[in-house]
């Protein structure tokens, strides 16, 4: 499912767009933040899909080794223990996964050099050599063969991150996340299972309404709220502050001022966590220092009220 971080990432990265585009319809960005999000769970049944094609290239592959004129024992005998893993074969038959890629259009049938590539890395490791070769045949060693694949195999492959952008613009820097949905979604698969549980795409139904107020707060209040972190920037050369750390911070203050229900511990969290990632060395420790002093203030003027479970600091 969509993590709260990555819905806060997704309104970082509309946000900054919608600003830098200096773009009158604040409906237009928040339609193009939406489609993002939903993109983000289609990477997610997109990449379920892939173990599956490269089971499919590999047994083509052997289909034509038996149609040589002089086909040696090892092509009219071919080890098919990965052709035939059972984890793949699940994922292969799922109606749940096979229904949404349908009816989302999604498929790998425009990337025949990935899977090419990707099955012949895969070829190459230690790990599939070891389970084509072991006596063993067991959902265990099955399982561990996929999980291993999608654990070391892809986040870091430039040639599977051209695809996705080949495919889709809105799944830049999503890969990570739609790994982790992957590994979960195994991790939940036994072998008694006749189709596979995939994740819903919220935790709560209130997440995508998070996301929408969150966006819509942060650019109706932008030099609002930047007003009142400019009050504790003033002695910093403003032409040093990264433009992305104002729109961290922005972000920041309209959740900490427009979600009671969330404590102000968890949100400093996230966006000081994110500014790691999304802005420049040493950014998270300026915004972190900003934030506690514009959070002390706002909270003794009562701008900022916790209730619930947000008053757990």
């Amino acid at each position: 499912m969509i993590s709260r971080r990555l819905l806060r990432i997704k309104v970082l990265k509309s946000l900054y767009a919608h600003l830098k585009s200096e773009s009158d319809s604040l409906m237009g960005s928040e339609k193009t933040l939406v489609a993002s999000i939903d993109k983000t769970y289609d990477l997610y049944f997109q990449m379920m899909s892939l173990i599956v094609e490269l089971a499919r290239y590999a047994e083509a592959r052997q289909e034509a080794a038996k149609q040589k004129k002089l086909p040696t024992f090892e092509d009219l005998n071919p080890n098919r223990k990965f052709v035939d893993n059972a984890v793949i074969r699940l994922i292969a038959n799922s109606d749940s996964v096979n229904d949404y890629l349908a009816s989302h259009k999604l498929s790998w049938a425009g990337s025949p050099e990935l899977i090419k590539t990707l099955f012949t890395q895969l070829e190459q490791t230690d790990y599939y050599q070891r389970y084509m070769t072991s006596q063993e045949s067991s959902w265990r060693e099955d399982m561990e063969l996929v999980t291993t694949f999608y654990t070391n195999e892809l986040e870091e492959s430039e040639e599977l991150e051209d695809a996705l952008d080949e495919q889709s613009i809105l799944w830049n820097d999503d890969l990570g996340f739609a790994l982790i949905m992957v590994t979960r979604t195994l991790s939940n698969m036994r072998p008694s299972h006749t189709d596979i549980k995939v994740l819903p795409k919220f935790k709560s139904i209130e997440d995508l309404d998070f996301a929408r107020e969150l966006f819509e707060k942060a650019a109706v209040h932008f030099d609002e709220y930047l007003e009142q972190i400019e009050v504790f920037t003033r002695n910093w050369d403003v032409e040093r502050i990264a433009y992305m750390d104002n729109v961290i911070m922005v972000t920041a203050l309209a959740e900490l001022i427009n979600c009671p229900s969330i404590p102000v511990k968890v949100t400093l969290d996230e966006y000081i966590e994110i500014a790691k990632y999304y802005s420049t060395p040493g950014s998270s420790t300026f915004i972190n220092g900003v934030l506690d002093k514009v959070v002390a203030t706002l909270t003794e003027n009562g701008k900022i009220k916790k209730s619930g479970r947000g008053l757990i600091q």
